[in-house]
C-alpha cells in the first residue's frame, strides 16, 4: 500500500475547502469556536458513519463481484482527477452560506454533501481494500480517516479566519499545488503502477 498518496488524499480532500469547512468558517466568524466545535462533532461523526458504511458496502461487493474492486479504484481515481480539476479552478472568494450551527446540522451535512459521500465511497476501495479486507484492519483505516477529517474540521475553527485570508491571498499557488498532489495520489490508487510493474 501507498501510505504516502492514501494521506495525500485523505489530507487534501480533507483540507481543503469544501461545503462543511465554509460553513465551520462561517460559524467561527459569526458564532465563535464553542458553536463551531459542536458543529465539528456532528460532522465528525456523520463522516465516521460514511466511511464506516462504505467499508461494509465495498466488503460485501468485493465477495459478490471480486472485479468490482478493479471498477471502484478506476472509478475512485478518475473522481480524484475530477478534485484535481475543480480545485484547479476553485475560487474562495464566494459567499459562504448561513447555516444554524449545530450538532445536527454539522451530522446531516456530511450526508448531503457531495464531496464527502464521494470521498468516502471512493477512498476504501481506492487505498485501503486492493491490500487489506479483514473487518479489524478496515476499522482501523476507518477510524484514521475520520481522524484526519476531525484534525481537518479543528484547522477550519482554529485559523479559520486566518486560513481564509491565506487562501484567497496565495489561492492560484495554493490551488496548483494541490491539483497536482491529487493527480499523483489518481495514479498512486488507481493501479496502474503496479500493472506497468508486472
Amino acid at each position: 500500500m501507498d501510505i504516502t498518496s492514501f494521506l495525500i488524499y485523505c489530507v487534501i480532500i480533507t483540507f481543503t475547502p469544501g461545503p462543511t469547512n465554509i460553513v465551520i468558517l462561517s460559524t467561527v466568524q459569526g458564532f465563535g469556536i464553542k458553536k463551531a466545535m459542536e458543529y465539528t462533532y456532528g460532522a465528525t461523526i456523520a463522516f465516521g458513519a460514511l466511511l464506516a458504511i462504505s467499508a461494509i458496502l465495498n466488503t460485501v461487493l468485493v465477495v459478490v463481484i471480486p472485479k468490482i474492486l478493479i471498477i471502484m479504484q478506476i472509478i475512485g481515481s478518475l473522481y480524484i482527477l475530477y478534485l484535481a480539476y475543480q480545485i484547479y479552478n476553485m475560487d474562495t472568494s464566494g459567499s459562504t452560506v448561513e447555516q444554524v450551527a449545530t450538532f445536527r446540522s454539522g451530522f446531516i451535512m456530511q450526508f448531503v454533501n457531495p464531496k464527502v459521500v464521494l470521498f468516502t465511497m471512493t477512498v476504501i476501495p481506492s487505498f485501503v481494500m486492493p491490500y487489506y479486507t479483514e473487518p479489524h484492519t478496515l476499522a482501523i483505516f476507518v477510524a484514521i480517516i475520520a481522524a484526519v477529517g476531525f484534525l481537518a474540521f479543528v484547522t477550519w475553527v482554529l485559523f479559520g479566519a486566518i486560513f481564509k485570508e491565506l487562501l484567497l491571498k496565495y489561492q492560484k499557488p495554493v490551488n496548483v499545488s494541490m491539483s497536482l498532489f491529487l493527480i499523483y495520489s489518481a495514479i498512486m490508487g488507481s493501479g496502474l503502477v503496479e500493472i506497468l510493474r508486472r
